[in-house]
């Protein structure tokens, strides 16, 4: 194999390697955030997002075929779990999904019947029960501080993985007013360093009336 060979065999490797491109680009975003994670925590979620990329691990195979069940039939199932692991996997399943959809996806979010505010409550209350209920199994104790990161850190992990999808698809035609309406309903900070680089500047005044 000639040298130009390998080299082009080199980085075919490296380009195909999600993993690494997932943690490469949660470096990246986490400097750009100024958001300072456990190595654990990075790579709890380097792994949940190369996982989350094959469509057949975030959705659920259902009698009308693969869905993303709703986070809310998710905590039910949780809330009527016969054991700590059935709970525990449960909750760390809502937390996992409205990590991802939440931090890709909330673009969307602004057409559906919830919006990204409904996922950071929802999946960060499911990483701080399952942070508390933890002690209970073995695995819940090794991962109980990354479990309680994820809680304490969500809507921060939120932005990074905004950042994450705006560099991946280098797009730069951000909607000012979704960015204003997502800092309104969740305080993002990475919403409001893009619309203060964008001229705007957000005032607490506008969130104190939204917050409950």
């Amino acid at each position: 194999m000639s040298e130009d060979t390998r080299h082009s065999t080199e980085e075919l490797v490296t380009i195909s390697s999600l993993e690494e491109f997932f943690h490469d680009s949660m470096d990246a975003a986490l400097a750009t955030n100024q958001l300072v994670l456990d190595d654990h925590t990075t790579h709890y979620v380097v792994n949940l997002l190369t996982l989350f990329s094959r469509s057949d691990a975030l959705y659920e195979r259902t009698d009308d075929g693969f869905q993303l069940r709703p986070l809310a039939s998710m905590f039910a199932d949780a809330v009527d779990a016969q054991s700590d692991v059935e709970r525990n996997y449960t909750l760390q399943r809502i937390g996992d999904v409205a990590l991802f959809i939440a931090g890709f996806f909330s673009a969307g979010l602004e057409r559906s019947a919830v919006d990204v505010d409904y996922y950071v409550y929802m999946g960060g209350g499911a990483y701080r029960s399952l942070s508390a209920h933890a002690h209970c199994t073995t695995r819940g104790q090794a991962l109980g501080p990354v479990f309680d990161e994820l809680g304490a850190k969500f809507q921060d992990l939120v932005d990074v993985l905004n950042e994450i999808r705006e560099s991946a698809r280098g797009a730069s035609d951000i909607s000012l007013l979704r960015l204003y309406e997502l800092w309104v309903k969740t305080g993002s900070s990475r919403a409001a360093r893009l619309l203060r680089e964008a001229g705007v500047h957000p005032m607490q005044q506008a969130r104190s009336g939204y917050e409950h």
